[in-house]
């Protein structure tokens, strides 16, 4: 809830136009994205509209996996007035804790279209063996 000062209750808050901007750098700068599990493995698919391989940074730091990156303007300006532009540009990063039996020796990443996709290999567990238990008897 935002309170409003008695003595300017009549004019427009300054912070008006900026009232948003939070909500939309936080958008940008932590990228759409979703993650499944499967029998064999983990997957992460992240959204990277206008970004190039190049310029995207993947790392993993004990069970922390971050994405780093930053779109880069490609801009011409000269002659050109613009009206309103919302395009974003900018540093972006996103980090991901990783399950316990993430295996994160074996992560793949590609980039395709925006879209890059995380591959994280499942520690395989040794399945216990069977075995009898003898009976004793009194």
């Amino acid at each position: 809830m935002v309170e409003k000062s008695h003595t300017a209750g009549w004019m427009p808050n300054i912070y008006d136009p900026l009232r948003n901007l939070g909500q939309r750098v936080a958008d940008w700068f932590a990228p759409r994205s979703d993650a499944s599990a499967m029998e064999d493995c983990y997957e992460i698919n992240i959204e990277l509209p206008g970004v190039k391989a190049e310029d995207v940074d993947v790392a993993v730091d004990g069970n922390s996996l971050t994405v780093r990156g930053e779109k880069r303007s490609q801009r011409e300006e000269t002659g050109r007035t613009f009206f309103f532009s919302e395009r974003e540009y900018g540093s972006f990063q996103r980090t991901f804790r990783l399950p316990p039996d993430a295996d994160n020796a074996k992560i793949e990443a590609d980039y395709s279209d925006g879209l890059l996709k995380l591959k994280i290999a499942k520690v395989k567990s040794a399945k216990p063996e069977e075995r009898k238990i003898s009976i004793r008897k009194s």
